[in-house]
């Protein structure tokens, strides 16, 4: 990074880049006080860490007190209690604590609002064994016996498959 291309005292932060109708490209790399005077960017008004850091905790109280004044008017569990235990007490506790309860399923099930449940990584190849091949040859001779012939071909010809896997 270079000085601002303005006042040439100060590291330019402040890169613009325009594009006119013709595609000819124009860069403007200024630092923060120049970019604010030419009207590119907002003054900035401070923030302290102290305030910001006593916002996000009097938020957090917030919610935890919110979150303890809950309470299932079916079985009498609180949200806290639920917590501890990690057990609903009754299916209305789900209406209950439903705001709640959304953000925790939305972390466990990965950022979705429903159950995604678990997959192998790979899927599993699973070879028929000789089981396999006995409960077909019995399916086989019942369609024989039914004289359903198309079904009986249709066995025969997964019998031979598998016999020859």
């Amino acid at each position: 990074m270079g000085l601002c291309q303005r006042c040439k005292k100060a590291q330019a932060t402040f890169h613009l880049t325009n594009i006119d109708p013709h595609g000819n490209k124009m860069e403007q790399h200024l630092c923060e006080r120049c970019a604010i005077e030419e009207g590119l960017q907002q003054a900035k008004s401070p923030v302290s860490v102290n305030e910001y850091v006593e916002t996000f905790l009097a938020s957090s109280k917030a919610g935890a007190a919110a979150a303890s004044n809950l309470v299932c008017e079916n079985c009498g569990i609180t949200y806290i209690e639920f917590r501890n235990q990690g057990m609903l007490g009754c299916p209305d506790d789900y209406d209950a604590f439903k705001e709640h309860l959304a953000k925790l399923i939305e972390r466990a099930q990965e950022n979705a609002t429903h159950h995604v449940g678990k997959t192998p990584k790979a899927p599993a190849t699973r070879k028929p064994g000789p089981a396999e091949v006995r409960r077909l040859k019995k399916l086989l001779e019942e369609a024989v016996a039914a004289e359903d012939y198309e079904r009986a071909a249709q066995l025969r010809d997964r019998i031979g498959e598998l016999e020859k896997a």
